[in-house]
């Protein structure tokens, strides 16, 4: 057969849907035409797509302009026959290239994640037998049963279904399982509110169906977030970014530097192997070897902060990625809201009650709104109504964990179980004194769910559930006794929805103890109303702090779910979430995705940070709205559980995915998975952000200085025709060395204060801020003179060339121990941070000076430095430059701070 063109199957009358995939709802399709297709469909299978080799992935890791200044310094070297620089040199490029391959090589495993969603079994009609094969054995046309377990394994039009609930919130973001029906819908209707369909990956929560399979493998709704996800951009992170530009930079101002160098040396008339001896020191002096390790080991160090926090990070930039950024989309089920439906306010027609307490723990109370002469459980009618939902309800709550309960059935159900709870009624018990007689399950054109107790010896009672707009006509007055004002139950209703609350009605109705059967001509007329239970999906307390937190430090908060639009409002009012508010001023303005699809790009760009929220949304859509906020200058982190959220997660700047809740699908697209589900975990994942980019910045800004002053030696040497002070190597040496012992230390500076009261980074602003340069051209020059000053000092009581080197490599050595002081902060004074609070600056500093003790006066390293032993006189100079140099930055800080300016700014 030829494929149906069209696939808005949720259109088409049940009828139609056989004939026109030519199959028979009682036989199923021949085993014959189940190859043909098979052949022509292909497999119930997710397309891979194809991955980079790990010999390109390795390779690729060189490829950065950072990298290519010490490629060049390497050959350089190698040409000089320098080979100890060379191989120290090379030895750096490779330790970073490895370390960035082994993070690489675990991620992009979306797609791969998304095929093991459908290795699952199918129940299917074929050749007038019903079997069991492999999800992936179907195809377009097959009959398949599904019940409460299954995981749906294709795209299915359902054609009959009984009671039929399924959970649609890893594709669709809804909150609670949908009631499915068969009847054909208008065109247009929206992913989330096609109910006469199930989608491949979501689980039956509930009651029986039978339907024809439409869509299999990259064809099904899952087989488009595939696509979605193959063709969203990795974006570079704010840090790899901005090291990219100073790479750049670095890369100008050393080949300028080089040339002019090698251009002087040459007018002298010096011989070619003196001009590129001179551009080989001044390249090793310019270039900051250490800082891809150093940079390295603050990202790892972030990571392992982070683990502590419950935060797993899966790519190491994505650790300073969440410091810079300034919009997070969250999803709202699981992620913001603690997936578990609760119970918040009460009516009996006669009073109110507030019901505190939240989640699956029996944990709270009820308590009235006004004050009553009825204690809640001296209310009769309140306690028969508690009663009602755990007699009327099929669902089960089982303890897994400590705090962590499985609902086996409706969420919805579970909530009444635990309001029952909070007054001291248990199921058991309920069960045991009424016992159950006859059920009429809930069925979506009724709207309700009835069943038949033992009340005594002379009666029995039916307990029913359901919607207010089903129920409140069939009632004659309240179970009290009182008339029945519908208005009034009206108005409350619509109070507790305007709160977000879903409402559910409960009534009774009486007969004689011989009534042992029930249908639905008994509950026509004649009930009696119990009251109202209006329930939620609550917000995690702490997710509201976290908010609050995040919006203080100019964090904009959007909330993006596949829930109803009023049901999230009211959720993030409760968060606290800033956006526009509606025209009458009464809450957070929320928009559909009916209403998203109808605005141009233009317009979505112009408005989406102004809206809070974003309701029933389609995945594609998703991805979308992180566009538009990216296209607008945002850096974009995006949290998520479900498979519909994966696209947008890898669009995003950073995605984050929840470790409990969390698809692998999600996980696997994510740079960073919390391991709690918490969303005030981010809050401090985006401290910890804030304060590693502190760390990079501290360690840049103490590096740079030294190695302008270590080229401004060769370049003053070459122009006017001086000695060079230190050597190629003696340069290498301090680079290295003082990296690793002075420089790496700043990576463990503990959190300024205040860090999360600044506004959030300018994600384009270059980490050689324009503040940052002044201060390294200064003490670039400072080095400079002081180097010389000694080198010519020495020279002139006549010592040797070796001995006045090592006392001009042990000023600058000094020079950087005492200029990493005042770099542990750019803000705030040395003297504010604490003399200890971070230990390691002192090891690292008293460990160098032990290196150059050793450098100075140990034979051996004398031989390869080319050093010489010096008397006191010269350390007494380096000493005191340094102290100059620690002076000198404490008061250019303290000027900035007094006119306002920052280092960071």
């Amino acid at each position: 057969m030829s494929r149906p063109e069209t696939e808005h199957w949720y259109h088409f009358a049940t009828e139609d849907i056989a004939s026109r995939w030519e199959t028979n709802l009682e036989h199923g399709l021949p085993l014959l035409e189940v190859t043909r297709r098979r052949k022509r469909f292909g497999e119930n299978q997710l397309t891979q797509a194809e991955g980079e080799t790990k010999l390109r992935i390795f390779l690729r890791q060189f490829q950065q302009p950072l990298v290519y200044i010490l490629l060049a310094a390497t050959a350089l070297t190698v040409v000089l026959r320098e080979w100890v620089d060379a191989s120290v040199i090379f030895a750096v490029v490779l330790v970073n290239s490895v370390i960035g391959y082994v993070q690489e090589a675990k991620a992009l495993k979306a797609i791969s994640a998304l095929s093991k969603v459908l290795n699952s079994e199918a129940t299917v009609i074929r050749g007038g037998q019903t079997m069991q094969i492999a999800a992936s054995e179907l195809v377009p046309g097959d009959c398949v049963k599904l019940q409460s377990g299954d995981r749906v394994p294709a795209d299915i039009r359902l054609i009959h279904q009984r009671d039929l609930q399924i959970d649609e919130s890893a594709l669709t973001g809804e909150s609670v399982p949908v009631e499915k029906n068969v009847a054909a819908l208008e065109e247009g209707t929206p992913l989330a509110e096609r109910a006469n369909m199930a989608f491949s990956s979501t689980l039956v929560t509930y009651g029986t169906g039978t339907g024809i399979v439409v869509a299999t493998g990259d064809h099904t709704e899952i087989g488009h977030i595939n696509k979605l996800i193959a063709s969203a951009d990795v974006l570079e992170t704010p840090l790899v970014r901005r090291i990219n530009q100073l790479s750049h930079l670095l890369l100008k101002v050393i080949l300028t530097l080089a040339g002019l160098v090698a251009l002087a040396i040459l007018l002298r008339g010096e011989p070619p192997v003196e001009v590129i001896l001179a551009a080989v020191a001044l390249a090793v002096g310019a270039i900051p070897e250490g800082l891809p390790a150093v940079v390295t080991a603050t990202l790892a160090l972030g990571v392992s902060r982070l683990a502590r926090r419950r935060a797993i990070v899966r790519k190491l930039p994505a650790v300073e990625t969440l410091g810079s950024t300034n919009v997070i989309c969250s999803d709202k089920t699981g992620t913001l809201t603690q997936n578990q439906m609760t119970v918040r306010k009460i009516s009996t027609g006669a009073r109110q009650y507030d019901v505190a307490g939240s989640g699956y723990e029996a944990q709270g109370s009820v308590s009235a709104v006004t004050p009553s002469e009825y204690a809640p459980v001296d209310d009769q009618q309140l306690v028969e109504m508690l009663r009602a939902g755990l007699l009327c309800n099929d669902t089960r709550l089982v303890s897994i964990a400590q705090g962590v309960w499985k609902v086996e059935g409706d969420p919805t159900e579970a909530a009444l179980l635990i309001s029952a709870n909070k007054l001291g009624l248990t199921h058991q018990a309920a069960n045991m004194q009424y016992p159950r007689r006859d059920a009429i399950p809930f069925e979506s054109q009724y709207q309700y769910m009835a069943t038949l107790h033992q009340l005594n010896q002379t009666q029995s009672v039916a307990y029913v559930k359901g919607s207010v707009e089903r129920l409140l006509p069939r009632c004659e007055h309240l179970a009290n006794g009182d008339p029945l004002a519908p208005s009034a139950i009206e108005t409350e209703v619509a109070e507790m929805a305007a709160d977000g609350l879903r409402v559910l009605a409960f009534a009774k109705k009486t007969f004689p103890a011989e009534k042992t059967c029930l249908d639905h001509d008994d509950l026509t007329t004649g009930l009696q109303l119990l009251g109202l239970q209006g329930m939620i999906d609550p917000p995690r307390p702490e997710a509201i702090q976290a908010v609050a937190v995040c919006q203080e430090a100019g964090i904009k908060v959007k909330m993006i779910t596949g829930d109803h639009v009023g049901t999230a409002t009211a959720i993030a009012g409760q968060l606290g979430l800033q956006g526009r508010r509606n025209d009458e001023n009464t809450g957070l303005f929320g928009i559909t995705g009916t209403e998203l699809e109808a605005l141009s790009d233009r317009d979505l760009i112009d408005s989406v940070e102004d809206i809070a929220v974003f309701a029933r949304v389609s995945p594609a859509q998703k991805l979308r709205l992180v566009e538009a906020l990216q296209s607008r200058g945002n850096v974009v982190a995006m949290t998520g559980d479900g498979v519909n959220d994966a696209p947008a997660l890898r669009q995003a700047n950073i995605g984050v995915a929840m470790g409990i809740a969390g698809t692998e699908v999600t996980k696997e697209a994510a740079d960073m998975i919390l391991t709690d589900d918490n969303f005030a975990t981010i809050e401090a994942a985006v401290e910890e952000g804030r304060g590693i980019y502190d760390n990079l910045k501290k360690f840049i800004a103490w590096t740079l200085p030294t190695n302008l002053g270590e080229a401004g030696i060769i370049l003053v040497a070459a122009f006017l025709g001086f000695q060079l002070p230190i050597t190629p190597l003696q340069i290498l040496w301090i680079n290295m060395s003082t990296a690793i012992l002075l420089g790496a230390t700043l990576a463990f500076e503990p959190k300024e204060p205040g860090l999360m009261a600044r506004p959030p980074r300018d994600a384009e602003e270059p980490i050689l801020s324009v503040p940052l340069m002044g201060r390294t051209l200064w003490v670039g020059a400072l080095l400079v003179i002081a180097t010389y000053g000694v080198f010519a000092f020495k020279k002139y009581l006549g010592v040797e060339l070796e001995s006045a080197r090592t006392a001009a490599v042990n000023v600058i050595v000094m020079g950087q121990a005492a200029y990493l002081l005042t770099c542990r902060s750019l803000r705030h004074s040395f003297f504010q941070l604490g003399l200890f609070s971070n230990p390691l600056i002192w090891l690292g500093i008293a460990t160098m000076i032990g290196l150059q003790v050793m450098l100075t006066y140990v034979p051996f390293l004398n031989q390869i430095f080319e050093t010489q032993p010096t008397t006191w006189r010269p350390w007494a100079l380096a000493f005191g430059t340094g102290l100059l140099l620690f002076i000198l930055s404490e008061v250019d800080k303290y000027w900035r701070s007094a006119g306002g300016t920052h280092e960071m700014s």
